[in-house]
């Protein structure tokens, strides 16, 4: 009853998380655009292999995390670090690109490298699912029992897949009038990473 309720609090949770627009979501999308639905899966499932190790780091490291400040500002500081050279990244790369790139379509096993890439760089799951954990007491008297933590990666896992089938899905239902999309996401990816700058910043000095 325990490793059930945990395990649906838990994949609720991950996937009301990764519904707002953040560099993992957005890479899906993008990669659905310019690759095809099926590249598109690739990458979600290898982003949501990276979450089930980044929620099993979160469970195990749960109560040292959430009281330790030096550390959340530690994990604060290097993603605010990575969304400042993505952005400058993307902003370039949409200032090179004059016109709409064709790709190939056909399925290709190096979008789940992609995926697990883009998640390892996207930092804020770990302190996302710390949160969790300890609401949960999970890492605590709770989690010495290895089948809850189990029921909790996979359930983070499993939400974070849930929401990125959504984007494919969505992005693929509406391929033939996404050509905007195709042309400035470079542009929109950096304004995402901008916000996420922004956001970073004001999580640092707020807390």
């Amino acid at each position: 009853m325990e490793e059930t309720k945990i395990f649906l609090i838990t994949y609720f949770a991950a996937l009301l998380g990764v519904v707002p627009p953040g560099l993992v979501n957005m890479t899906v999308a993008k990669t659905c655009v310019e690759y095809g639905k099926k590249n598109g899966i690739y990458v979600a499932i290898g982003a949501s292999i990276i979450v089930f190790f980044q929620a099993l780091i979160a469970v195990i490291l749960a109560k040292y995390i959430f009281d330790n400040p030096f550390v959340r500002n530690i994990l604060l500081r290097t993603g605010l670090v990575i969304f400042i050279v993505l952005m400058i990244y993307f902003y370039v790369k949409a200032r090179s690109d004059s016109h709409i790139k064709t790709h190939s379509k056909k399925a290709n096993s190096n979008s789940i490298f992609k995926g697990m890439l883009v998640a390892v760089l996207n930092v804020f799951p770990i302190p996302f699912f710390v949160a969790i954990a300890a609401a949960l007491n999970v890492g605590g008297e709770v989690g010495h029992d290895w089948s809850v933590m189990l029921f909790f990666v996979l359930a983070a896992s499993l939400g974070t897949f849930t929401t990125l089938y959504f984007y494919v899905f969505s992005f693929w239902k509406i391929e033939d009038k996404t050509d905007v999309f195709a042309k400035y996401s470079n542009y929109f990816m950096a304004s995402l990473m901008l916000i996420l700058v922004i956001i970073t910043l004001f999580r640092i000095f707020y807390y």
